[in-house]
């Protein structure tokens, strides 16, 4: 019987591949594969093809073959557990939106803040060795500032950030928030956390801080709880030429850090 069985779905496999029939089911089940990953994960996939490969249950598949939980299951999650534990999902938890902020962010809206650590670290280097690797110096704003600065070319990150100083470069009545910046490179943690800061990474821009407002130095103190009045003083222009090339602003937190511009497309739609 067990023969017969095995004879049976041999010449069906044949028989259906014969006609063409096989084939369609495979294409099938890819398609239903691929529509099984959730929507945001694959705005991640997209935003980062080089790392990302593909979604199998519940996990990010990554280039070297390892895997990234993406939906933990916790619902709810506070402000602090959002911002120390994140799983990949929760990157998408609060909506970046482009363009002029129509109000003032709401108590701890902070879209971008939110950030998968491990993720990043596998992207751009565990260790300061490993991100040092792919630095590179480029010139930032050639014709306005002339400051050599360091980033790295990871996502091709250095030269987005040259495009964006060229564009930056036809507008002199911008140059007193582009000359003197603040930082790109550095490997170290937020202020009063544990959590890395972006800068380690070399995917990040703070402009002139002559110019910029941060919350902390607003409230004088690290406490996430604090109230916050909102300032900014960076224009839109600086803003929106950013966005365009992937970078989030800081300055749409309601922790404002408005010298902040970080690459997160994966945000941007």
């Amino acid at each position: 019987m067990r023969v017969t069985i095995i004879v049976l779905l041999s010449w069906l496999g044949c028989s259906l591949g014969h006609h063409g029939i096989k084939s369609d089911f495979t294409q099938l089940r890819s398609n239903n594969s691929t529509d099984s990953i959730p929507q945001l994960a694959k705005k991640l996939i997209n935003s980062y093809k080089d790392l990302v490969i593909g979604f199998s249950n519940n996990h990010i598949i990554l280039k070297d073959g390892s895997k990234l939980l993406w939906d933990d299951g916790i619902k709810n999650k506070s402000s602090k557990l959002l911002l120390e534990k994140p799983d990949l999902k929760d990157i998408f938890d609060q909506k970046y939106t482009v363009g002029q902020l129509k109000s003032t962010p709401a108590t701890n809206f902070d879209p971008g803040r939110i950030r998968n650590e491990p993720f990043f670290l596998k992207m751009y280097g565990a260790t300061e060795k490993e991100v040092r690797k792919n630095l590179t110096e480029i010139t930032w704003c050639l014709k306005l500032v002339g400051q050599k600065i360091t980033v790295t070319r990871i996502n091709g990150i250095d030269k987005k950030l040259t495009q964006i100083s060229k564009e930056l470069d036809e507008h002199p009545e911008l140059k007193k928030y582009l000359t003197n910046i603040g930082g790109t490179f550095t490997w170290r943690n937020i202020s009063g956390t544990n959590r890395h800061s972006m800068h380690s990474f070399g995917m990040t821009i703070d402009i002139n801080t002559t110019y910029s407002d941060y919350w902390q130095w607003a409230c004088k103190c690290t406490n996430e709880n604090a109230v916050i009045p909102y300032k900014n003083r960076i224009p839109q222009t600086i803003v929106d030429i950013f966005e365009k090339h992937g970078f989030i602003w800081g300055g749409k937190w309601y922790h404002y850090d408005t010298m902040h511009f970080e690459y997160r497309p994966e945000l941007i739609d």
